[in-house]
């Protein structure tokens, strides 16, 4: 067991605070071989005995160039910390960063499921929360974008993905590790510019704290969290706002939604009602100019349409009603 620092105060506080990890719990832990995992991992086991938690430790291995002797690696250190472990490999090495993102969540789901653990537990820190928040508002994205690094999201009904780091800085995990003499795996992948994140993380982000503010990524990861708390209140709201316009014999093929119901709210509500309505009948997620489309039809005269969504399907005014049909 390491030494008690304010590293573990900071966390056991955070578990207490925000219930994220309930004592008891059968955990599964996404190692990399990186600091920030490494040092979450640590933290958990000298946690461990507060809480009563069973830990078993997981590594993804995307099978590329650049991951070759990382599995040897964490097995190494699982070993030496006593913690069980469970590698996986691609069978197909996947595409991108997506491609791989998309293969880890699948594959920490499918251990998570075996074992079986209720939560999937990552490293993600405040550094990552930075990250996201910059990525996403500069690909255009919407509230949620701006948030989506949250503390906690189901993965399944059963098992919670859990990020209990979101208040601490890459910078801190580095320290942790450092002062533990904890050796950390290199992966060669994090220098590769290619990667847009890299960019992020290795170009703009060090350039706005040295021009602009030291702490930028505790700031946007502080301003991550208002927006997600902002944003879970709106969503509450146009939820309601959605269950009281949207008709009662609305259904597929015939979905409709009152027009004035809409009208008489704020268009931050109104734009959400109806993403929500599009999400029902669109095989992809809106974007924001087809929801703009459906804005314009609340004061559109009669019998004014759209052109086709994607799905084949038209929003018609009737009256007081915009109503969804299948283009034929």
């Amino acid at each position: 067991m390491s030494d008690w620092t304010p590293l573990h105060a900071r966390l056991h506080q955070t578990l207490r605070s925000r219930q994220l990890l309930p004592a008891s719990s059968s955990l599964l832990v996404a190692v990399s071989g990186g600091q920030d995992s490494l040092c979450l991992l640590r933290l958990l086991l000298d946690l461990q005995p507060k809480w009563g938690w069973s830990l078993t430790a997981a590594y993804c291995d995307h099978g590329w160039e650049a991951d070759a002797g990382n599995a040897e690696f964490v097995t190494q250190v699982a070993e030496r910390w006593q913690v069980p472990l469970v590698v996986k490999q691609a069978a197909v090495p996947p595409k991108g960063e997506n491609g791989a993102r998309q293969w880890r969540y699948q594959t920490l789901i499918a251990i998570a499921e075996r074992q079986p653990c209720s939560s999937v537990v990552t490293g993600h820190s405040a550094s990552d929360r930075a990250e996201t928040v910059l990525y996403n508002l500069v690909r255009g994205s919407g509230l949620e974008g701006l948030h989506s690094l949250t503390w906690q999201r189901p993965l399944t009904p059963e098992i919670n993905l859990i990020r209990p780091l979101l208040d601490v800085t890459r910078s801190e995990t580095g320290e942790f590790c450092q002062a533990q003499q904890i050796q950390v795996w290199a992966d060669a992948t994090n220098e590769n510019l290619a990667y847009a994140r890299n960019r992020l993380r290795l170009k703009v982000l060090p350039y706005l704290k040295q021009h602009f503010n030291p702490r930028t990524e505790q700031t946007l990861a502080q301003t991550a969290e208002i927006l997600a708390a902002e944003g879970a209140c709106l969503e509450a709201i146009a939820q309601e706002l959605y269950q009281q316009a949207i008709a009662a014999v609305s259904r597929p093929p015939d979905w409709r939604i009152h027009r004035p119901t809409l009208r008489a709210s704020p268009i931050a509500l109104q734009r959400r009602a109806l993403r929500h309505l599009l999400q029902q009948i669109m095989p992809s997620q809106p974007n924001f100019r087809q929801i703009e489309k459906l804005i314009r039809l609340l004061k559109a005269p009669n019998r004014t349409q759209s052109d086709p969504l994607p799905g084949g399907v038209y929003a018609c005014v009737s009256q007081d009603w915009i109503i969804f049909r299948q283009s034929v």
